[in-house]
């Protein structure tokens, strides 16, 4: 009888060590990490183990995903409130930088607006028609190298240090983008292709309303 069909058997009659429990004391097999011989209840109980090993570190890592989530949805919501309170576009930019900066630790931050109110800061500088149709294009937040990107150049000298960026637009309640909020690291890895992007476009969709609020 070939090992195939003993192993089917005993899969379709579940009632054999019922019937002959006596089997399971009596057979053994090699232990994998010391070698020496156990029963299949000790190896049950091996690999019972195992698997609650396996399952206490991945309960582990979702609590410490969760407990990242909701240290980002304070930071998140404190900044939303700074966004509720500014009276003006120089509060509502003041804001953005102080809070993606301190709480968030974004080393560099710059933000352009071209669509809502007017002002004397660099955020209100022209920016290119190139510019404005790659904000637009983008149907969520650009993360990525920041080698080849316009908006490099925004952080003037620090510029060259640059390696990553996240570029997020701004846009009215009906979908057309007035501004380009951006932040970039010296780390390649801080903002990259795969990272999620809920948070970011949550700032993007708070920033938007504050400062379409404030240009009224």
């Amino acid at each position: 009888m070939k090992a195939e069909e003993v192993a089917r058997y005993l899969h379709d009659h579940p009632e054999f060590f019922d019937q002959y429990a006596e089997m399971l004391t009596l057979v053994t097999i090699p232990d994998p990490h010391t070698g020496r011989a156990i029963s299949i209840t000790e190896k049950q109980l091996f690999t019972l183990r195992d698997k609650v090993r396996t399952l206490e570190s991945k309960l582990a890592e979702l609590i410490g995903f969760g407990e990242e989530n909701d240290a980002i949805s304070d930071k998140v919501h404190a900044l939303g409130v700074a966004l509720t309170a500014a009276a003006d576009s120089a509060a509502v930019v003041r804001a953005l930088y102080s809070h993606l900066g301190g709480a968030f630790a974004v080393p560099h931050v710059a933000l352009r607006i071209w669509g809502a109110g007017s002002g004397s800061t660099h955020e209100f500088d022209a920016v290119s028609p190139a510019t404005k149709v790659f904000a637009s294009s983008l149907t969520r937040p650009f993360c990525g190298p920041s080698g080849g990107q316009e908006s490099l150049a925004w952080f003037g000298e620090a510029s060259a240090h640059l390696r990553s960026m996240a570029q997020v637009p701004l846009r009215e309640p009906g979908g057309a983008c007035f501004g380009l909020l951006v932040m970039a690291s010296e780390e390649a890895h801080r903002f990259y292709p795969e990272l999620g992007t809920l948070y970011l476009e949550r700032i993007a969709d708070m920033a938007s309303v504050a400062l379409l609020r404030v240009a009224t």
